[in-house]
C-alpha cells in the first residue's frame, strides 16, 4: 500500500504540471462557496496526528486556492461528531471533514451512525499512510515477533497487549494479529494512547500495536523496543525492523490514515479544484519531509476505493472477534 518509488514520481510530475496550469484549467475558475473561508474540520484534539496534518496542509491549501482555510476541532465519539456536522453541511466546498482511519471502522462499531458512510461524503484524499509497530518493554523476553507467538501459544491469554480504546486501531490490529498468527492474547484497553504507551515503557502490560509516528521518539530513545512493522514494506524511519509478513505474519497490514472528505453531491469542478490543493500541499517539501521523518509516505491511488477496502477489511474482523466499543 506504500506508493513505490515509479508512483511518487508519477505523483510529483503531477502535481507540479497541476499547479502550473491551475488558472489555464476549466476547474480552476470554479467557485467556492463565493470565496468564503473554508472550514477544515478535524474529528480529534487540537495536538493529536489528525490535527497536526490538518495544521500542516490547510496554509498551503489556501495558498493554492487564494482562499482561506480555518482548522476547526469538533473531537468526540470516535469522529462521528465532526462527521455528522460536515455530513449536513452544504455540498459547496466550503466545509471539509478531516478524520482518521477510525472513519472507516465506526460502521461496524456503531449500531446506529447519524449518517450513512457510504453516501454522505465525496472523498477527496487519503493524505498519508502510516504503518503500527508492534512494541514491547525494553525487559520483555521476546526478541522477535516470532518469540511473542511461541509464548502466546504455550500459555494462551496470558501475555497481553495495551491500546487506547476498545475497537481503537491498536485494538484491531491487535485483534487481526491474534486472528491471523492463531494466538489469544489479552487485552487491555486505556483511555487514550498516551496513558497505554506509558504503562507498556513502564513494564506493567509488555506488547502494543503503537503507531510509527507517535511512537518513533521513544522507541529511539530505548523506552520501547520494536517488534514488527504493520506494512508490506520496511518502514523508512525503521529501516532494520522486518515487516510482520517477513516475521511470519502474512496480511498483517494495518496503516493509519487521514482522509479528506467533502459532503456528498460537490459538484465536479469544485471537487477537482480543492483535489488539486490537497495534492499540491502534500508535495510541498516541507510537509512530505515532515510525514517521512515519522515513517509515513503518501497515498497516491483512489481514496474511494481505499475506503472501501479499508471498510471492509475492519467490518470482518469486527464480526468475526466479537470486537465491541464497551
Amino acid at each position: 500500500m506504500n506508493p513505490s518509488a515509479w508512483t511518487r514520481r508519477r505523483f510529483a510530475a503531477a502535481t507540479t504540471a497541476a499547479t502550473a496550469s491551475a488558472w489555464a484549467a476549466p476547474w480552476a475558475r470554479a467557485e467556492i462557496a463565493s470565496g468564503r473561508p473554508i472550514n477544515l474540520v478535524v474529528s480529534y484534539p487540537a495536538g493529536g496526528g489528525a490535527d497536526v496534518m490538518a495544521r500542516m496542509i490547510a496554509p498551503r491549501m489556501a495558498q493554492a486556492l487564494g482562499q482561506t482555510v480555518v482548522v476547526e476541532n469538533r473531537p468526540g465519539a470516535s469522529g462521528t461528531i465532526a462527521a455528522s456536522l460536515v455530513a449536513r453541511a452544504a455540498p459547496d466546498g466550503a466545509t471539509l471533514l478531516l478524520d482518521a482511519s477510525s472513519f472507516a471502522v465506526n460502521p461496524a462499531l456503531f449500531d446506529k451512525l447519524p449518517y450513512d458512510t457510504r453516501t454522505a461524503f465525496l472523498p477527496l484524499a487519503v493524505l498519508a499512510l502510516y504503518p503500527n509497530v508492534l512494541v514491547c518493554t525494553p525487559s520483555f523476553e521476546a526478541r522477535t515477533v516470532a518469540d511473542v507467538i511461541r509464548m502466546a501459544r504455550a500459555k494462551p491469554k496470558t501475555l497481553a497487549y495495551a491500546s487506547s480504546g476498545n475497537g481503537s486501531a491498536q485494538h484491531l490490529a491487535g485483534a487481526l494479529f491474534e486472528q491471523l498468527a492463531k494466538v489469544e492474547l489479552t487485552h487491555v484497553p486505556y483511555k487514550g494512547g498516551g496513558p497505554a504507551m506509558n504503562d507498556v515503557m513502564g513494564g506493567q502490560v509488555p506488547l502494543f500495536f503503537a503507531n510509527v509516528a507517535s511512537s518513533l521518539g521513544q522507541i529511539q530513545a530505548g523506552r520501547l523496543r520494536p517488534l514488527g512493522v504493520t506494512a508490506a514494506v520496511r518502514c523508512r524511519a525503521l529501516p532494520d525492523v522486518p515487516t510482520m509478513a517477513e516475521a511470519g505474519v502474512r496480511g498483517h497490514e494495518v496503516l493509519e490514515w487521514n482522509p479528506v472528505l467533502a459532503p456528498a453531491g460537490l459538484p465536479g469542478p469544485v471537487r477537482d479544484k480543492l483535489v488539486a490543493a490537497i495534492l499540491t500541499a502534500m508535495a510541498d517539501p516541507e510537509v512530505l519531509g515532515r510525514v517521512r521523518s515519522l515513517g509515513g509516505d503518501l497515498y497516491t491511488g483512489d481514496p474511494a476505493q481505499f475506503l472501501a477496502a479499508q471498510r471492509a477489511l475492519w467490518a470482518r474482523v469486527v464480526k468475526e472477534r466479537g470486537i465491541t466499543r464497551d
